[in-house]
Order: C-alpha cells, then sequence, then structure tokens
C-alpha cells in the first residue's frame, strides 16, 4: 500500500466530504455544493482516483439486518514473526470473510481481528473450524462485543487541513503537479 501522502486543497476536500457523505450525488449536485462547475469537480473526482486518495465506492450495509448479529474483537499472536509465516498469516486473513478487519499492533497482541458472524455457536466453530487453524496462530482472545457504540467510516478529512498555500478553486495539486 502506497502511503505517500498527497497535497489536496480545501475545494478537494470539501469534495471528498461531500463523497463521504452520500457518493451516489452526480457531480453535478457535488459540484454545486462544493461551489465548482461540473468540469474540473469530475476532474478532481478522477484525479483523486488515479491518485489513490478514493480507493473506491460501496454500499453501507446494516450487519445485523443481514444476520450478521454476532461482533467478536479477537486479539491474536504469531508463534514467530518471520516474513514468510506473517505473509502467510496475513493471505489467510485476507482471504477468510468472517475477518472484516485485521490490524496489525503493538502492545500484547501481534494482530487485533474483527470478527463477524451470526450467533455465538457460528462463532465456536470459526474458532476451532478456521481461526485457530490460521498460520502460526498460538493464542487468541476473543472479547464478545455488547454494543457497537460508534463505527464511522467517514474519514475525519476537513477544510482547515487543506495546505497553506491553496489555489483558486480551478486549480490544485495531486501527485505534485498543479491541475
Amino acid at each position: 500500500m502506497n502511503s505517500k501522502k498527497i497535497e489536496l486543497d480545501a475545494a478537494s476536500i470539501r469534495i471528498l466530504q461531500e463523497l463521504q457523505r452520500d457518493a451516489r450525488q452526480t457531480v453535478q449536485q457535488i459540484a454545486e455544493r462544493v461551489g465548482l462547475s461540473s468540469t474540473p469537480c469530475w476532474k478532481r473526482i478522477k484525479d483523486m482516483e488515479a491518485a489513490g486518495v478514493i480507493r473506491g465506492y460501496s454500499a453501507l450495509v446494516d450487519r445485523q439486518r443481514v444476520g450478521l448479529d454476532l461482533m467478536v474483537v479477537v486479539e491474536t499472536n504469531l508463534s514467530q514473526h518471520t516474513e514468510e509465516l506473517v505473509r502467510q498469516f496475513e493471505r489467510a486473513v485476507a482471504a477468510t470473510p468472517q475477518i472484516v478487519r485485521c490490524l496489525s499492533t503493538t502492545g500484547q497482541a501481534d494482530y487485533i481481528l474483527t470478527v463477524l458472524v451470526p450467533g455465538i455457536a457460528e462463532y465456536e466453530q470459526f474458532l476451532h473450524g478456521q481461526l485457530f487453524k490460521l498460520p502460526g496462530v498460538t493464542h487468541v482472545r476473543s472479547s464478545i462485543v455488547l454494543k457497537e457504540i460508534k463505527a464511522e467510516v467517514r474519514l475525519p478529512v476537513d477544510a482547515h487541513r487543506a495546505t497553506a498555500t491553496d489555489r483558486p478553486a480551478t486549480t490544485r495539486k495531486v501527485r505534485g503537479k498543479a491541475r
């Protein structure tokens, strides 16, 4: 994953805020909300997609309405930290649909996983049938989520974070080039 920071001006940040609020808006609707005409707005969106700032679009699904009532936070440790074992573990995690998030962490756990399943019986089956069998797993500590207080998918991009050298609304920097 490329973690190079992309310089965004205030108009591009407003576009991101609008897309995160409702990605089903037309370019015309977004342009009106951010104070641009359609063509420059469309170009900014395409530039941000090409630069990897916008990675994709998706629908937000209510997990409980589709029968995924149980959320479990799982702390996992590996037996070794060799490059090959870590790669195998991470590939296996990526291929496991019940694991919806995986974080490599410092502290007591090597990884923190978020697992979604219909219920406790399915989690027990998942635990013994898949999780314990992931490459290198030596320790698993499960915490059942009682209530989800906040599950925000919008990133806190703010106009105040735009660069001090903001350009007029028709130009901006993406990948170091003025557009």
